[in-house]
Parts: C-alpha cells; structure tokens; sequence
C-alpha cells in the first residue's frame, strides 16, 4: 500500500440504490400546489410582542403560528367551550369552524391524548380585523375576566410553527426568519460571528470526501436472546445511502394508517430542490433526516433506525401535525412494552425540531405535547431534542420540557418516566458552539458543529464548479459546492448534535434483553443511560 492510497476519497458504492429520476412538471406543479395549500391553512403570522392586544397582565414573546387555527386537546371539548368560543367569535365577525373538534369517531388513544383543530373564517363584510387567533384567544380571555372569571383557557393554545435547527445559506419558508442573518422568533438577535456557521468552510452545509471503512456491525445472527436497540427519528424522513438503506425503515404505521407524509414527489430526501425549484438551490432541510441517521449510525452501528417524514424541504410544520405524529407514536412504544399486538420496538426519539412558546405559565393548560413524551416516557422511550440554534437562554419546546437544573421548569422529574433530554452543540474542539441555545433547561451537549454524515448521492445543485478543464481525458476542476455524490457532508446545527447523543444512548442501552423489554425494565435501563451521558453538573436528578 502506498501514501497516495491514504489521499483517495472513497467513491459510494450505488449498487442496490434505486436511481431517483428528475421531476417532471407534473411533479414540479403538484409541488407547487401543495405548497400553496399548506400556505393557505397554516396563513403564517408572527406574533409581535410591541403590537398584541395584552389581558389582565397576560402579555406575549414572539412566535410564529398558524394564523387563524386553534388546538383543543380533546379531552378538553365540551359543548360548553364550542359555544363559548362561537360566540366570541361571532361578535368579532367571524366564523368558527368546529367539525373536527366536535368528532368523537376517533381511536381511544387520540381522544386522550391527541388535539382537535378550530378554524377561524370571515364572511361578514363588516368584519373590521381579518381573523386571527392571538387576537382570538386575548378576546376570549377578556371575556372571561369582564364576566369575573380566570383569564386561564386550559387545553387550548395557538397552533404553534416548528422548524428544524439547521444552518444553511438557502431559502427558508418565511421571509422573517432564517438562521443566517438575525433571529427573530427570540428576543437576543443574531450577529455576525454566529452566521459563519451557515457558510461553507466554517461549518455550512458542504460536501466532503470520506476516506474511512464501512462502519461495522454485527451479523443478525448474534441476536438470539436479544434485540438490537432502535432509535426513530421524526423529522425529513430518510434518504436512500448505502451506510442506512438496509438498515432504516420507512414504513412503520400504527393500524395501517399513515404517521406523517408518503407522496414521494413532495420527499425532500428525494427531490432537495422544491421551494423556488428554478432558483437552483438545496432547500434548507433537504438531506436533514439523511444527516441525521447518518449521525446515529456513526455513534451506534449496531442500531436499528425508523424515520417518519413530517417536515418538508423548506418547512415549518405545526404543532397539531407533531402531535397527531407523537401520539402515535406514543402508542406504538405503550402496546409493545404491553405485549400487544400492533406496537413496535422504540428506545429512543430523535425530535430535532422546535419552537418559542408566547407565554410560558400557559404549557400546563395547553394541549401540550407533554402529554405524549409522558407516555413514551412511561413506556422506557428516551426523546432527544434539539436544543435551538438561536443563541439565546429563552426556553425552546419540546426541549425544555426537560428537567431544569434549577427546578423552574414547567414538569418535575419522575423516576418512573424517562425525562426528555434537551442537547446543545459543541464545537469540534469541545467548547459550546456560538450558535447553541443555553440555560437550566439544556441537560447535556454533543458536538453538532461541522459534523460529517451521509447525503443521499444523488443531491447536485444548480452551482457548479469555479472552473473546469480537460488534460489527458481527465476532468480537472475546484469543487463543485452542492455536488454531493460522493455521498457525504458537513453541516452544523443542534439538529446534529441531538442524533449523536441519540445514538449515545443508543450505544449504552445496547441489545435489548428479549425477556426484559417490559416498561419497567425499559425505563430503569433508559435513565442509567441518560444520566450516564447528560451533563455532570448539575445532576438531572434533583
């Protein structure tokens, strides 16, 4: 062997990877209409502290959400609350629609855990304010005060806008908000060293060579009396890569139904450029959930994988759909750790994702995502979550539904349920990352900063190469910037931060006695690895 060999990139070996072929306009415009549809009922807005009407002291942070949609945890429906808030709305001139909230024809575990949707609709032209569901609930609680009552409405909330902790250069679903350039969705605001973090060559999004062996594993054989541990991931889905293709599925459903989305024309793993498709860019969470299995693989070969698609390629999601995703999920953990049929096997979440709650007193009355990460909590599930890429200590959800170190935070620890586990990135060096969320309510970090994981081989974008020659019927040129066939990148973000510590876990929970797979033994076993690997001080324990 000679010193040259150690220099050469590995080429990915493709054989057995379904070739993903160009889209078509018929695809393109399917595209389009989709997203044209999630923009109509989701009507973003931004709530702004300066302008929003304020009730009995109840002021608000920023945040983005579903303009004119509400949550109704549905066990908190009565006819009571659907007359109250119609007449609410009817004396601002709109109209409220309450077919879903009002449907009981529902599986037992989403009447007690999942959350019903109200839409709010105008059609009187006397209307004076467009309908909007800050200005909604404020009016419902100004009711309830003038009529002596708590202004507190428990089980409802906005319908709150997620996006995915990422650093990339490219296009974002709003014009308000990118990770790149300010962070309006906190209070403390970007600045210029932060942003590096999204630029090629100092821990933007790129393609790299990976010059490594496969990642070993061992043979199915070897487990007899044992399982492999699995970690599901909730995000992009999965991409086809030679490192994962084998070993993730994409089609785990509860009862035959669906959790998240299967139109392969709008999978993002698939197809990376869908928002502005002639612009010539990856969309910003093209590859992310690849990224992620990727990452998860590296720190647990031995792992199992399950990835649900829920987020598009430009994002955001809302809070209702990851909801409707946990509570699912949620049952699947609860029926396999009771031995029924119709679950599946999950010792750890992945949920790289989240948003800024307005009003932070309000996470106990609202219909709260808690409610599920409680059951896969009982059921021995660890979730991971990212902690934010903000730069800011405000309390970022679903993350900070973790433990905090000071005691403040909205739920105190139970040893009979696995704690949600909130994760900060590192730089390579091992220092807090510039960009990472901070505060008691970040229980543990792992490097997320220029980190290196799979890329679907098929991703190229439309920039090219500075330049190009031929000498010897030989290609010579500088790197191509979003030519990713080599199969590998370089991203940053607590997206990548929380995989690894994922797969952390992973790694120590190791194989799975068969025989002792029930909740209890899975939470026992879930909290020694999560204190295991959570930072030292302070403990998460109290």
């Amino acid at each position: 062997m000679t010193d040259e060999s150690f220099a050469r990139p590995v080429r990915v070996n493709l054989e057995g990877i379904e070739a993903i072929p160009p889209q078509g306009a018929e695809e393109t415009e399917r595209q389009a209409a989709l997203k044209q549809k999630i923009l109509d009922e989701v009507a973003p807005r931004f709530l702004d502290p300066s302008t929003t009407l304020k009730v009995d002291g109840i002021s608000a942070l920023p945040t983005f959400y579903a303009g004119q949609r509400l949550l109704i945890a549905r066990q908190s429906v009565t006819p009571e609350l659907i007359e109250e808030f119609t007449t609410v709305a009817r004396n601002l001139g709109w109209d409220l629609e309450t077919s879903d909230a009002t449907n009981r024809d529902h599986p037992s575990h989403v009447l007690a855990t999942g959350v019903a949707r109200v839409r709010l609709t105008s059609t009187d032209p006397t209307a004076t304010t467009p309908p909007d569901a800050w200005t909604f609930l404020q009016q419902v609680r100004a009711a309830r005060v003038a009529a002596g009552g708590s202004p507190t409405i428990p089980g409802v909330s906005l319908d709150h806008l997620l996006v995915i902790g990422t650093f990339t250069s490219g296009h974002t679903f709003t014009s308000g908000h990118t990770f790149t350039s300010g962070h309006p969705w906190t209070d403390d605001g970007g600045g210029g060293a932060v942003d590096t973090y999204a630029y090629a060559g100092t821990g933007g999004r790129q393609p790299i060579a990976y010059v490594g062996p496969d990642l070993p594993r061992r043979d199915d054989g070897e487990f007899t009396t044992e399982r492999r541990p699995v970690v599901a991931m909730l995000d992009t889905g999965c991409g086809q890569h030679p490192w994962l293709t084998p070993f993730v599925r994409r089609d785990v459903t509860i009862d035959g139904q669906l959790i998240g989305y299967d139109d392969p024309a709008t999978d993002p793993e698939r197809h990376p450029d869908q928002s502005g498709p002639l612009d010539g860019d990856i969309d910003t969470y093209s590859g992310h959930g690849t990224f992620e299995a990727g990452l998860v693989r590296q720190a647990c070969p031995d792992a199992d994988l399950i990835a649900w698609r829920i987020m598009p390629s430009a994002g955001p999601i809302t809070e209702g759909d990851l909801i409707d995703a946990l509570t699912h999920i949620a049952e699947l953990a609860r029926r396999h750790r009771a031995g029924e049929p119709g679950g599946e096997a999950i010792d750890v979440l992945n949920l790289s994702l989240g948003y800024y709650h307005e009003t932070i007193d309000d996470l106990k009355t609202d219909p709260k995502i808690y409610d599920s990460l409680k059951i896969l909590g009982q059921n021995g599930v660890t979730v991971i979550c990212s902690a934010g890429n903000d730069s800011t200590t405000r309390p970022c959800f679903p993350a900070a539904f973790s433990p905090w170190s000071k005691g403040q935070g909205p739920y105190t620890v139970d040893p009979n349920i696995v704690p949600v586990v909130s994760v900060g990135a590192l730089n390579p060096n091992g220092s807090d990352a510039l960009f990472t969320n901070a505060g008691p309510w970040v229980r543990a970090h792992a490097v997320g900063a220029s980190v290196m994981s799979t890329v679907p081989p098929y991703f190229q974008g439309g920039y090219l190469a500075a330049a190009e020659v031929e000498l010897d019927r030989r290609t010579r040129q500088s790197i191509d910037p979003d030519d990713y066939r080599g199969g590998f990148g370089l991203w940053s973000g607590t997206s990548f931060a929380a995989p690894i510590f994922a797969g952390q876990v992973a790694e120590e929970l190791g194989p799975i006695p068969k025989n002792a797979d029930d909740a209890k033994a899975a939470v026992a076993r879930a909290w020694d690895a999560v204190v295991k690997g959570s930072d030292p001080h302070p403990k998460l324990l109290p």
